[in-house]
C-alpha cells in the first residue's frame, strides 16, 4: 500500500507522542505506583489496572492540560518523519483532546517552529466525532490506537490504519504498523 502523504491524518496520543510512558512515569513519581505497559491491556485503563479511577483521571487530566510540564515525549521515529513529510505535504492531527492548546503548544515545541507552520490540528473532545474532521480535511487515510475508532472510520469510508499498541492486538483486522519507519513507508 503506498499513501498520497497529502491524504494521511493521525491520532495523537499514543501515535504521536507516547502517552503510556507519560501515564506510567506519572504514575510512579507522583503515586508511587507501578505499572507497566503489559498491564495496559484495555484502551480505558481503569478496565485493566487495579488503580483508584480518580487517581487515573488525575493523571490523564495534567497529561491533557499541561502536556510539556508532564515530560510528554514524542513516540521513537515521529518527530524525523513528521519533519521529512513537512517539506512536501501539511500534517494532519485530529485528536480526541477537548482542548487544541495544550497539545498544539506540545507540537510546536516537540516539531519546531518550521515544521509547526505545516500543522493542521482539530480536536474533537470526543474518540466518535473524528469523521467529519478527517472529511473536512480531505483526508483518505487515519492512522490510530484506538481499534474501535479505526473500525468506526474503516466503515465510513476512510482507509484506517491501526497502530499497534497493547489494548489494540486482537481487537481488529485491520492494516496495521507498529511504529514510525513502517508508517514511513508507506508513502
Amino acid at each position: 500500500m503506498k499513501i498520497n502523504p497529502h491524504l494521511i491524518g493521525f491520532d495523537i496520543d499514543c501515535v504521536v507522542a507516547d502517552t503510556m510512558d507519560a501515564f506510567i512515569r506519572l504514575a510512579a513519581e507522583n503515586y508511587n505506583l507501578v505499572v507497566t505497559p503489559e498491564q495496559i491491556t484495555r484502551f480505558r485503563v481503569e478496565k485493566c489496572l487495579d488503580i483508584d479511577p480518580v487517581i487515573i483521571e488525575k493523571i490523564f487530566t495534567h497529561l491533557l492540560k499541561t502536556p510539556e510540564e508532564c515530560g510528554l515525549k514524542p513516540m521513537q521515529g515521529a518527530v524525523d518523519v513528521l519533519t521529512e513529510m513537512a517539506d512536501y505535504s501539511l500534517l494532519n492531527f485530529v485528536t480526541a483532546r477537548p482542548d487544541p492548546d495544550p497539545i498544539a503548544a506540545w507540537l510546536h515545541a516537540v516539531l519546531g517552529p518550521e515544521v509547526f507552520r505545516k500543522v493542521r490540528l482539530a480536536a474533537t473532545g470526543e474518540h466518535n466525532d473524528k469523521t467529519e474532521y478527517i472529511n473536512d480535511m480531505g483526508l483518505k487515510y487515519f492512522v490510530d490506537d484506538r481499534a474501535r475508532t479505526c473500525i468506526q472510520l474503516a466503515g465510513e469510508g476512510i482507509n484506517a490504519i491501526v497502530f499497534n499498541q497493547p489494548w489494540n492486538k486482537g481487537r481488529h483486522n485491520l492494516p496495521t504498523v507498529n511504529n514510525w519507519l513502517e508508517l514511513r513507508a508507506l508513502w
